[in-house]
């Protein structure tokens, strides 16, 4: 293994291709789909800036109707971004990441809606965010980059709706973080949203998932390539990669289940001798292959702001709780549990639902592979928002 600060590779093997200090986009680099929103004095909840200005990218399918009711915005995960729907291309380092749900012929539909999607404040997919350069000097913001809320996010998304002539949203659906910005709609804005899906989220954060959040910033900090998060400046391989993918090792066991991963890999050796230090399970190579990818599209900062966002989540945050906070919310709403779900277990939607009042009633599905099954085509989600969407 190379020693701690020598450049890192997949796995800890040095190669001559060497990851890029951040996998941030940023100006300059290819727009592909992605269109922009210059937003001055973005107020922040409660970072001590006070404001923000930010330039939002966000992506759009379809049309907005004559009637203005067709718009659907999809809000996406803790490390998705806008591009929802499309193939891989300059600009896009991956494919749409919901085209189960979102397309032609799919549950949201761009020939019947006007869908729109946005990288959130902090994140490092076209938004403003830590690798961004800072309007004063000119070198990436790195650690002076505000501390955002799932309030601020929502915020500038409800900016992005006033710029597109969106007085009021059919749905804003989305999971996890999504499913966070969703409920914060419908305490932000009632009366900008008809109906909400919400996707293996939670009206306020428990004790249990700050933990895991925790341990994975804890991760991060503890890499000295991350240099208290002013690295943007470092050679290619010299970042806080190996931090960034233990963050995501420890994330990803908890967005699968123990019977999966036991189902799958059981204690299969993938190489070496396991009794040895160099032996390696099947299950640890696919954890650090998942952290490997995670370096190559994202950015160790905004992973450290997404943190930050879902820890302080509470829609009933100064508002009495949350049932006091969504009580003016009169639109529809979908909650959606996967039975299998250890980050965001079913008792997470009961109290959702149970906050959200007016009869709301949790839908709770059958996956094997728990929190991330909303990223697979899963034909009984598709069907249930589908069904959702039509009787807005």
């Amino acid at each position: 293994m190379p020693a701690p600060g020598a450049p890192w590779a997949p796995d800890g093997i040095v190669s001559g291709e060497l990851p890029r200090v951040t996998a941030a986009w940023r100006p300059g680099d290819p727009v592909g789909r992605r269109q922009f929103l210059d937003l001055a004095s973005l107020p922040l909840e409660a970072d001590a800036h006070g404001a923000l200005d930010v330039t939002l990218a966000y992506e759009t399918w379809g049309e907005l109707n004559a009637a203005r009711d067709n718009a659907v915005y999809v809000a996406h995960a803790f490390t998705g971004d806008s591009h929802v729907l499309g193939p891989a291309e300059p600009g896009h380092a991956s494919p749409g990441w919901w085209p189960a749900i979102v397309g032609p012929g799919r549950a949201i539909d761009p020939e019947r809606h006007f869908i729109v999607s946005a990288n959130v404040v902090g994140g490092c997919q076209g938004t403003t965010g830590p690798a961004h350069p800072h309007p004063d000097d000119g070198h990436a913001w790195g650690s002076r980059f505000p501390w955002v809320t799932v309030r601020d996010m929502v915020t500038a998304e409800a900016r992005l709706a006033d710029a597109l002539g969106i007085d009021r949203w059919r749905l804003v659906i989305g999971p996890s973080l999504g499913g966070l910005r969703a409920l914060e709609w419908a305490a932000s804005f009632p009366d900008r949203v008809q109906g909400i899906g919400v996707i293996g989220a939670t009206a306020a954060t428990t004790a249990d998932q700050i933990a895991w959040g925790s341990a994975q910033a804890h991760a991060i900090h503890l890499d000295p390539g991350f240099r208290g998060g002013d690295y943007y400046d470092v050679d290619d391989g010299a970042g806080p990669h190996r931090g960034l993918a233990l963050a995501r090792e420890i994330a990803h066991t908890t967005y699968r289940t123990s019977a999966e991963l036991d189902a799958r890999f059981g204690r299969t050796v993938q190489h070496g001798d396991p009794l040895t230090p160099h032996g390696q399970f099947a299950v640890q190579s696919y954890l650090a292959h998942h952290g490997t990818k995670l370096v190559g599209r994202f950015d160790a900062n905004s992973y450290l702001r997404m943190i930050h966002a879902v820890d302080t989540h509470d829609v009933g945050r100064g508002r009495g709780g949350a049932a006091r906070a969504l009580s003016a919310f009169t639109g529809r709403a979908l909650v959606v549990a996967v039975d299998s779900d250890r980050l965001y277990p079913v008792d997470d939607a009961r109290r959702t639902a149970e906050a959200l009042g007016t009869g709301t009633e949790v839908t709770v599905l059958e996956a094997a592979s728990g929190h991330d099954s909303f990223l697979a085509d899963w034909p009984e989600l598709a069907q249930e928002v589908a069904a959702f969407e039509r009787d807005l």
